[in-house]
């Protein structure tokens, strides 16, 4: 009841936020919060391949980057008139773009981890980071949805006739789709499919004596982990209105497994903690100095090396001591 309590109040606090920072002097922070509640949902998506699953994804950007795209080029087909495919008009429309980037990231989650899931270890790792990079370097060549310099979409997304051009609106679009995808992740971890995965983790031999299938476990988590991913690059193309291949690098993939690191690695609000954590060290770092990748690794290192499970981690043993 208290941890609902203290969910309640945060949500409430995030609801609040647009009108209350213009008056504290900080008319940036709601946009900086809209990022961290982004990231939070891929970083959570991940989380739940490598966290519960035991499955070390270096190519989840291949999944973020995709739902990023799949707005820009409906959005463009919308605006230049023509067809996808010849057959698949595009659309501005929200209902309609957020879905279809979780549909079809949660396809190519089935095809990688239909293959990359018979293997094992690094093979699994490298497999993962060579359709990320495969990924990356096409959507680099399309010189018709803009190459390396990506789509603008001029036109925000509109939801119920309401154009999302304006920053509150979009804000609180995230807020509700960041709380309804966090309810349902709860729901998944706490279900008796959640409970199997992370007996698979802990041990897949005795779980395979039990007769227990540990493939089809792991490739069902691993494509709701990518629709999670896509969903949250679908939502930052609709908030900052650019699509980039820069969403599909490989360093993005990296971004993701630190903010599960500094979080907490397999923890339900861990990957909140720490997309929170990289995101604001990011931006008040990158206004500071140039070296601000520096300082975040040591950073970094300081949490791997000083805690158990990261900032997650570090509240827990605060609360155990206070109890």
């Amino acid at each position: 009841m208290r941890r609902l309590f203290l969910y309640l109040v945060l949500i409430a606090c995030l609801a609040a936020l647009p009108y209350v920072a213009p008056a504290l002097g900080q008319p940036a922070l709601p946009s900086l919060v809209a990022r961290v509640m982004i990231y939070a949902i891929a970083a959570a998506s991940l989380n739940l391949a490598l966290g519960y699953g035991g499955m070390v994804s270096f190519g989840h950007a291949a999944f973020f980057g995709i739902g990023n795209y799949v707005v820009g080029i409906l959005y463009f087909h919308h605006s230049e008139g023509t067809l996808l495919f010849g057959f698949i008009p595009g659309t501005d429309q929200l209902l309609i773009t957020i879905p279809a980037a979780i549909l079809v990231s949660g396809l190519l989650a089935l095809v990688i981890g239909a293959l990359a899931l018979r293997t094992g270890g690094v093979q699994f790792i490298m497999i993962t980071l060579a359709f990320a990079q495969m990924l990356f370097s096409f959507f680099v060549s399309l010189k018709t949805y803009g190459g390396d310099d990506g789509i603008i979409v001029r036109n925000a997304n509109t939801l119920f006739g309401i154009g999302l051009r304006d920053k509150t609106a979009v804000y609180f679009v995230i807020l509700a789709v960041a709380v309804l995808y966090f309810l349902w992740l709860n729901r998944v971890i706490g279900s008796s499919f959640g409970t199997m995965l992370a007996g698979i983790r802990q041990n897949e031999k005795r779980m395979m004596s039990l007769g227990i299938e540990p493939f089809r476990y792991k490739l069902f988590a691993f494509v709701l982990s990518g629709m999670g991913a896509g969903l949250a690059g679908a939502l930052m193309a609709v908030f900052m209105r650019f699509v980039s291949p820069d969403t599909l690098a490989w360093t993005k993939s990296g971004e993701l497994m630190i903010m599960i690191i500094l979080g907490g690695v397999g923890t339900f609000v861990g990957p909140m903690f720490g997309a929170a954590a990289f995101t604001i060290l990011q931006t008040y770092l990158a206004s500071w100095t140039e070296h601000w990748q520096l300082v975040l690794g040591i950073l970094l290192l300081i949490v791997v090396l000083g805690t158990k499970g990261g900032i997650h981690g570090v509240f827990a043993h605060f609360r155990k001591r206070a109890a």
